[in-house]
């Protein structure tokens, strides 16, 4: 928890100093288009970077997406796994050791023919 700590806070006060120290105004414009928008040199360069920063998060989230679901998948099996292994430890504990009697006698069998 510390190490993050000790990341966020410089990096939000350059954030704030670089926000602070570039006030001057731009015009914006998307060329197609008749629309201008006058910002801040700031706001435009953070919204730049978090627009880039989200679609990079969405890229790599959805390239990971069928790891994760294998991951799922392989997960839910060796449960499944784990808990036939623990079946059949038990079902080994109740069963007569090798040293013991059995029970029942086995049935015979005709000869064949």
């Amino acid at each position: 928890m510390r190490a993050s700590w000790l990341l966020t806070i410089p990096l939000a006060a350059l954030l704030v100093l670089f926000a602070v120290s570039n006030t001057a105004p731009v015009t914006l414009g998307l060329w197609p288009f008749d629309v201008t928008v006058e910002l801040p040199l700031s706001v435009a360069v953070l919204a730049v970077s978090a627009i880039a920063f989200l679609f990079g998060a969405i890229v790599v989230w959805t390239t990971a997406l069928p790891v994760r679901m294998r991951a799922r998948r392989l997960e839910n099996s060796t449960n499944a796994l784990r808990a036939e292994v623990d079946q059949l430890k038990k079902s080994l504990a109740r069963a007569p050791g090798p040293g013991s009697a059995p029970t029942e006698r086995p049935a015979v069998l005709p000869p064949p023919r």
